[in-house]
C-alpha cells in the first residue's frame, strides 16, 4: 500500500494506465484476427483495408509508447507477409 500523497497518486495513475494501454492491445489483437481471418477467405480487397486499419492502429499505439517500435514493425511486416499469398 502507498504511503505517501505521491505515491498513491502514482498507483492512480499506473492503474489508468494500464487500462487504457490493455484497450489499445486489445483492438490491435481484433484487427489483427480481422486481417488475418480476411486473408485466409481469399477476400483481397478486404484483406487489404483490414491490413491499413490494423497498421494504422499498430503506429499509434508505437508513437504512444504502448507498444516498442521493433514490435510493432514486427508485427506490421509478419502480418503484410502472411496475406501477401491472398
Amino acid at each position: 500500500m502507498a504511503n505517501s500523497k505521491s505515491a498513491e497518486k502514482r498507483v492512480r495513475q499506473i492503474e489508468k494506465r494500464t487500462d487504457r494501454n490493455r484497450s489499445i492491445k486489445s483492438e490491435i489483437k481484433t484487427l489483427h484476427k480481422k486481417t488475418l481471418a480476411a486473408a485466409e477467405s481469399g477476400n483481397n480487397e478486404e484483406a487489404r483495408t483490414a491490413f491499413s486499419a490494423f497498421a494504422s492502429a499498430v503506429d499509434k499505439a508505437a508513437k504512444r509508447n504502448v507498444l516498442n517500435d521493433n514490435k510493432a514493425a514486427n508485427m506490421k511486416s509478419r502480418t503484410n507477409k502472411a496475406i501477401k499469398p491472398a
